[in-house]
């Protein structure tokens, strides 16, 4: 179990932070006392649905709507954090999209738009991480990838290369900045009851489920809790990884 207080006084940002498993990990970390800064830019009735919700935090959740393959709001966005007292301790890579199509069909526009937010989206932000973090010693960074990385999925190429590269991405990363006490880790669930799945026929999400021997898919807080984990103070020897999360898949 995780304290109650394991994050007070710590400051997180969450991309894709307003629906889903980005969601479910923002709240996670503000009732564990962390002020959360959570990105989102297209679903506003999500971003106010959240916004109500912890409205209870007392102010320590802010939302900041742009593009994390945009590097210019990116960078405007990090300059914006550099007059937090404390900086910034936590980045975990959530913001992510699919566009499906067999490869023989698949359009560049779709395979462009997957690879900007999931890949290229997880570095600009990674890199302005790691750089108000370099200076205070300290940091967490948790890429959320997916078993596409490994077993590749039919229709799935562009997610899938686009969640490989966030591995290599993570593990170059953590050679890195690994001696300046911040670690980089990926978390990689498996079918998630989420907008991701929502979207499927309900004959594809039987056939996912069967492929599941816990024989279910997971909530978005299952998911929480273990990126919480890596976040965690206490899991600073783990680094350089990937922690599976997908019920035997």
């Amino acid at each position: 179990m995780i304290a109650l207080d394991a994050f007070t006084g710590q400051t997180a940002v969450v991309t894709g932070g307003t629906r889903g498993i980005g969601r479910a990990t923002t709240l996670a970390l503000l009732e564990r006392g962390a002020r959360v800064h959570a990105t989102w830019t297209g679903n506003e009735a999500a971003a106010r649905a959240l916004s109500d919700e912890a409205a209870r935090f007392e102010g320590r959740l802010a939302l900041h709507r742009f593009d994390v393959s945009d590097e210019a709001a990116v960078e405007r966005f990090w300059g914006d954090l550099e007059s937090a007292p404390d900086g910034v301790q936590i980045l975990v890579n959530n913001a992510g999209i699919r566009r499906d199509q067999i490869v023989g069909t698949l359009k560049r526009d779709d395979w462009d738009a997957v690879l900007d937010v999931n890949l290229t989206g997880s570095f600009l932000m990674a890199k302005q991480a790691v750089r108000a973090m370099l200076p205070r010693k300290y940091g967490r960074i948790v890429f959320v990838t997916s078993p596409s990385a490994h077993h590749g999925f039919a229709g799935q190429a562009n997610y899938a290369a686009s969640k490989a590269g966030q591995i290599g991405l993570m593990r170059s990363l953590a050679r890195e900045v690994g001696k300046r006490k911040i670690t980089v880790n990926c978390l990689s669930p498996g079918f998630v009851e989420t907008e991701l799945l929502a979207d499927l026929p309900e004959e594809a999400r039987a056939e996912h489920r069967k492929m599941v021997p816990i024989g279910r898919f997971a909530t978005p807080e299952e998911i929480a809790h273990a990126a919480l984990f890596l976040c965690t103070r206490e899991a600073s020897y783990v680094h350089g990884t990937v922690l599976e999360v997908h019920g035997g898949l």
